[in-house]
């Protein structure tokens, strides 16, 4: 029985110690919550400064040069030579492409023959002209002395009119054989194709044996070539319909291209669309051009993606705030100062509010806000310079209310948790320390049941 009546003794005792183990940890956790969270909802400080803020419209687009030309044949004929290969520089009236002359010169050869020959039944048709007059003339001779009927002149009269008529088409003929001529020598000119500007070869769709064509109304014709000059290059970009009104000629521009990730150009807006397109996925956007300021060692290559923020507006020495720090209101649900404010709209259900730290409290403020650039607002009333506003984080913005106790999560002591550590790193030992204590009790303990144990069994047995 007795043997019974320490082992509970011992367990109690451990309990106890446990027990406040377990309470003096619980006070450390608690004072260490109190320092590090007890004082507010940690919260994202930004103050308010005085900046320049610029709007800006965004587009996407590609890079083209400004001045590129497709080299394209007049003539339908075989390639002979090309002397330039892609990637070349060329200059104005170097050679491009030789063509095979030899069908032309053949033509030309058929039409000049058939000019001779329209030559000739011109001499025969006006032998035929200078009879039919002296046979006119002769019947109206006749006539008038009454030797001939009135029929024969007539007759006389209609075959002279025919020759002329003859003599006439021939002439024509004639005509037509010498445009001939003109039009194969001016295609024997385009076999040969110059370059028509400087610049450089940045593609090429044709090979040497391969036959170019015309182009006609339903068939586009071979573009064997296009000369670019790269070092002009402008941005073609889009510009959504729904921006495109406060987009002017001369803004300034900043063009982000995807091959060039570390850097960003700076350019101006050259030509503003007037016509609505269409673009495949059926929203409607106006084009634009933006001539980029390029160093002479960058080099540009036509066709890569890129994009655009125009400057369509800007405001220098105001107040901003970051963007996310300006949010919305109902009005009936905010204080009294707000809801008399005269920065409130009266009009309307919402309004615009930043929360400004003060004395550990977020104070509602009601501001008159400007336009926004990407990250920043302008606010041009309602906030001085040196408020420190609420900026995040986000869930806290959703739920940020006024009177509620915050702090700055980037302003934490660090001496406070240096406290704090040293604490629980005392009460740490003392546990410790505790529990060495108690184990030795417990051996103690032991030893007493085994020597209790020896005595009682004899009188056990007994």
């Amino acid at each position: 029985m007795l043997k019974v009546l320490v082992a509970i003794a011992i367990v109690f005792v451990v309990f106890i110690g446990a027990g406040v183990a377990v309470v003096t940890q619980t006070d450390v956790l608690s004072q260490l919550q109190g320092q590090r969270g007890g004082m507010g909802e940690p919260v994202q400080l930004v103050p308010a400064t005085y900046g320049d803020l610029m709007r800006t419209v965004g587009a996407p687009g590609s890079i083209e040069p400004k001045t590129m030309a497709r080299i394209s044949s007049q003539v339908s004929a075989e390639v002979l030579a090309l002397p330039f290969r892609e990637g070349d520089s060329v200059k104005k009236g170097d050679v491009l492409v030789r063509l095979d002359p030899q069908d032309l010169e053949a033509r030309l050869d058929a039409v000049k023959a058939n000019l001779k020959a329209e030559q000739a039944r011109l001499l025969g048709a006006q032998a035929s002209e200078i009879r039919a007059r002296l046979q006119f003339e002769r019947q109206t001779s006749l006539f008038e002395t009454g030797d001939v009927a009135k029929s024969v002149l007539e007759n006389a009269e209609a075959d002279f009119k025919a020759a002329q008529s003859n003599v006439k088409a021939i002439e024509a003929s004639i005509e037509r054989a010498e445009a001939d001529i003109a039009q194969v020598e001016k295609d024997l000119e385009n076999t040969t194709i110059a370059a028509p500007m400087d610049g450089i070869i940045q593609q090429l769709n044709t090979e040497v044996g391969e036959t170019v064509i015309v182009g006609t109304t339903n068939n586009p014709g071979s573009v064997i070539m296009e000369i670019a000059d790269l070092s002009e290059m402008l941005l073609i970009a889009q510009v959504d319909e729904a921006n495109i009104e406060p987009v002017r000629e001369g803004q300034e521009a900043i063009v982000y291209i995807n091959a060039y990730n570390d850097r960003a150009f700076s350019g101006t807006v050259s030509k503003r669309g007037l016509k609505r397109q269409v673009a495949a996925d059926g929203t409607g956007y106006f084009e634009i051009e933006i001539a980029i300021d390029a160093d002479e060692s960058d080099r540009l290559f036509s066709g890569l993606t890129a994009s655009t923020d125009i400057v369509v507006e800007s405001f220098y020495d105001v107040i901003v705030v970051p963007s996310q720090a300006v949010v919305e209101r109902l009005i009936d649900e905010q204080p009294r100062h707000v809801r008399e404010s005269e920065l409130v709209p009266e009009n309307k259900t919402h309004t615009h509010i930043v929360y400004v730290e003060r004395d550990g409290k977020a104070y509602a403020t009601p501001v008159e806000t400007g336009p926004s650039s990407l990250t920043q607002t302008a606010i041009f009333a309602g906030l001085e310079e040196g408020e420190r506003v609420v900026a995040g984080p986000v869930r806290v913005l959703t739920t940020i209310s006024h009177d509620m106790a915050i702090r700055d999560r980037d302003a934490e002591p660090e001496n406070a948790r240096a406290d704090a550590d040293e604490s629980a790193g005392d009460e740490a030992v003392s546990d410790e320390t505790g529990s060495e204590e108690s184990g030795s009790g417990e051996d103690e303990g032991s030893g007493e049941d085994e020597t209790s144990g020896e005595a009682a069994e004899p009188a056990q047995e007994g």
